[in-house]
Formats: C-alpha cells, sequence, structure tokens
C-alpha cells in the first residue's frame, strides 16, 4: 500500500477546513454540526474525524487561519528595512485584510472566533495569546517609530501599541457590519487624528 504523503495529508487537513469555514459562514458555529462538514467536504467520516475529532478542534483550526494571517503580515511589517512610518505600516496590513473582506473571507470568521471564545475557554486563551503576539508586533513598530523620531521620546509605547492595534479591528468590523469607510478614507481620518495628537504635544 503507497504510503500517504505530508502534502496529501496537509491538503486533506485544509479541504476540511475549507468545508468547515463554508459551513460556518453559511450557518454560524452553533448551527453547523460535524455531519453538515462531512457532507461540504465529501469525505467519509472517518477521514474527517481523524483530522479533527470534534467541531472545536475545526474551530480551533479556522481560528489559527482567522487570525494567523495578519500576525505573519505584522511580523513582516515590524521587521522592515528601513523601519515604516506607522501610517505606511497600518496601511499595509488594513491592504492584507482587505483581501479577507468578501462573502467568504476569513475576517467573518474571525468575528464568530470572538463571540465563541466568550464561551470557550481554551478558543478564549488561544485568541488572547494570539492577538497579545499582534499587538506586540506593534509595540515594536512603535518603538522603532520614536527611534526613527516619528513619536515622541516619552511616550508610552505600549499604550501607543494598545491604540495602534486597535484601529485595524476597528476598520474591519465597521466594513463588515456597514459596508464601509473604504481604506483610503479610513486613513485619511488617522492621519488626521494622528497630526492632531503630535499637534497637541
Amino acid at each position: 500500500m503507497p504510503r500517504v504523503t505530508e502534502e496529501h495529508r496537509a491538503a486533506r487537513r485544509q479541504q476540511i477546513v475549507d468545508a468547515a469555514r463554508r459551513c460556518f459562514l453559511r450557518e454560524g458555529f452553533h448551527r453547523t454540526s460535524m455531519q453538515d462538514v462531512i457532507a461540504e467536504a465529501g469525505l467519509s467520516v472517518g477521514a474527517v474525524y481523524r483530522y479533527f475529532p470534534s467541531k472545536a478542534d475545526l474551530i480551533n483550526a479556522i481560528a489559527e487561519q482567522a487570525i494567523g494571517g495578519a500576525g505573519q503580515v505584522l511580523g513582516d511589517l515590524a521587521r522592515h528595512e528601513p523601519p515604516l512610518p506607522l501610517v505606511t505600516a497600518l496601511e499595509r496590513v488594513l491592504a492584507y485584510l482587505e483581501t479577507q473582506l468578501g462573502d467568504d473571507g476569513i475576517l467573518r470568521i474571525a468575528i464568530q472566533v470572538w463571540g465563541e471564545a466568550q464561551r470557550d475557554p481554551a478558543l478564549a486563551a488561544f485568541v488572547a495569546e494570539t492577538y497579545s503576539n499582534i499587538r506586540a508586533h506593534f509595540g515594536v513598530l512603535v518603538r522603532r517609530a520614536q527611534a526613527a523620531g516619528e513619536l515622541p521620546a516619552d511616550a508610552d509605547p505600549d499604550a501607543t501599541a494598545a491604540a495602534l492595534f486597535a484601529l485595524v479591528p476597528g476598520w474591519f468590523t465597521q466594513r463588515i457590519l456597514t459596508g464601509g469607510p473604504d481604506r483610503a478614507t479610513y486613513l485619511a481620518g488617522v492621519r488626521t487624528l494622528l497630526g492632531a495628537a503630535l499637534r497637541a504635544d
């Protein structure tokens, strides 16, 4: 019997995750059953349960994809040479997220993950750790901006990073719930606020 390759296992796992995401987007976490996912994936019961013994395991896998992509983008931006201006870094993060805003986009799942994290302690711990890591990337951006003279040297970098991080879900939540504002309009507002804050200092 031929051996199953790692590539095959990864592809099969992704096939199941994609099927679950489609189901969750249509029906939500709680109205979707494992049988729904199995039917959507077109696989046997055993094949699906081999990779994901429970719906909670599927939700965790999707949460990793929903949140992890932005973290990878931010990590790259935090290491960029030369350091990017803060609004430029924010613009690049939002540009990535904009690719995930469609009806089948991962950001609609992210909002469901937030809700599910309120009742699932393990998922809540994962979300808290992941978002803390993302906020830490913003902390690196802020400290580099201070070193470059873009921000006051005596500013609290952790407080500034937390406020900067909040601009990201603030934008895509508005986009999903109301359809706007577009990225350019939002960034124009951010530039206005940052300019006013710097003038106040």
